[in-house]
């Protein structure tokens, strides 16, 4: 009986002890995979950023004879094109001007209402276009930090 009472000790002993350890195997492997996932999106924004900028900017200004998709922009274009392609198409203004921001704004609106049917998103969009003119530039900031942010997740699945 002692025999067989000290067999079931060491049976739950290395039981639990194997399963602690399988815990930290999967503790350890999540973690490697959140510190990826969270690089990859901090990669993923200034991109999705400049993209979105580029999007309307070339939208209004038509700087380029082509029609980009923003998927495209992130998906497709060499990084340096495209941050030559905005440069090009503002003429001059920072990425931290007004025109910047608000074409980024615009730019990141468009994809999250890209599944409107066309009355909607005109609506949605001169509503858009008006709140930009009376927002303060540290809302429209803070708005398109986090539309930008937001965004990048899609690119990064």
């Amino acid at each position: 009986m002692k025999k067989f009472t000290l067999l079931i000790a060491i049976t739950l002993i290395t039981f639990f002890t194997s399963t602690s350890y399988a815990k930290d195997d999967v503790d350890a492997t999540e973690k490697v995979l959140q510190q990826r996932f969270i690089d990859k999106h901090q990669a993923m924004v200034p991109v999705v950023a400049v993209a979105d900028m580029f999007f309307a900017c070339n939208r209004q200004r038509y700087t380029d004879s082509y029609d980009y998709q923003i998927a495209d922009l992130v998906n497709k274009m060499d990084k340096g094109q495209l941050a030559e392609n905005l440069s090009a198409c503002l003429g001059g203004e920072s990425l931290k001007s007004d025109i910047a921001l608000n074409f980024g704004l615009i730019g990141c609106f468009h994809s999250q209402m890209a599944n409107l049917d066309q009355k909607k998103y005109d609506e949605k969009m001169g509503k858009l276009e008006l709140l930009l003119v009376k927002l303060p530039r540290e809302q429209r900031q803070k708005t398109f930090t986090k539309c930008v942010s937001e965004q990048a997740l899609y690119f990064v699945k």
